[in-house]
């Protein structure tokens, strides 16, 4: 008795088990942090509903009828999914997508390189809190933002509170748009971002926060705001948003985005 279910299920078929648990891990995390989960659990749902009724129980009629929704299931998936699908396969090709390879090889910055931009963006976003300065930074972490810097004005400057500063100044015409940081570079600014349509939000909570979670579902970047109306700077990474932080929290956030 024992042998033969040893021969039904071998260790083929528990690798098997294994890449698509993995697999739906990794397609679970992605909706999370996009904010579509809900979607992706009613996709997963219909599936389960259709292997139980047709594969299983043998409803030929109901079987059928769901048979046709599978049949272009694929195509509406990817009309539904087209920037989580994007998201997952750049992350799979990305280093970042090959987890404990990437962390064993990945340089962990120093505290000085750690500095060169941490600390000019505290200071930038302290000194634009207090006037109440609106602000929207962005800085990329693995997932490339090239798409988002081309909406902007190519600027190519090293990190500079000053510079931060003119930009988000009220009467500078970048100062509606987002910045982009990547690196130890100010790459672009007045870029555009998605807006996030999560219904979770606060209703007080205006464009730039919604533009910051918006990128923060989209990529892997944090995006930092200052408020314009109460000067409260918050931040957005992995598809959460932060509210209300003080400088001191703002920079040990930055120093351990990876933790």
């Amino acid at each position: 008795m024992g042998s033969s279910i040893f021969t039904l299920f071998g260790i083929k078929d528990l690798i098997d088990i294994l890449l698509v648990a993995t697999l739906l891990f990794y397609l679970y995390r992605t909706m999370k942090v996009s904010g579509t989960l809900n979607i992706f659990i009613g996709v997963l749902a219909f599936v389960i509903s259709w292997v139980v009724m047709y594969k299983i129980f043998d409803m030929r009629l109901i079987g059928t009828i769901m048979d046709k929704f599978i049949d272009i299931g694929l195509f509406i998936i990817v009309i539904l999914f087209q920037d989580q699908i994007k998201r997952f396969l750049t992350e799979l090709g990305s280093h970042k997508g090959w987890g404990f390879i990437a962390k064993a090889f990945r340089h962990k910055p120093t505290e000085d390189e750690q500095k060169r931009w941490i600390m000019p963006i505290v200071y930038a976003c302290m000194s634009m809190a207090k006037s109440k300065t609106g602000a929207l930074i962005v800085v990329k972490q693995q997932l490339p933002l090239d798409d988002y810097e081309r909406t902007g004005d190519v600027i190519d400057a090293n990190i500079n509170t000053r510079l931060i500063e003119n930009i988000f100044f009220k009467n500078s015409p970048l100062h509606d748009g987002a910045l982009i940081i990547a690196g130890d570079k100010v790459k672009s600014a007045g870029c555009i971002l998605p807006v996030s349509h999560d219904t979770s939000l606060p209703r007080y909570l205006g464009l730039r926060h919604r533009s910051a979670l918006g990128i923060a579902q989209a990529t892997d970047a944090v995006a930092i705001v200052v408020s314009e109306e109460t000067g409260h700077i918050s931040y957005a990474y992995k598809g959460e948003i932060h509210l209300k932080l003080s400088s001191t929290e703002l920079e040990h956030a930055l120093a351990n985005l990876d933790d």
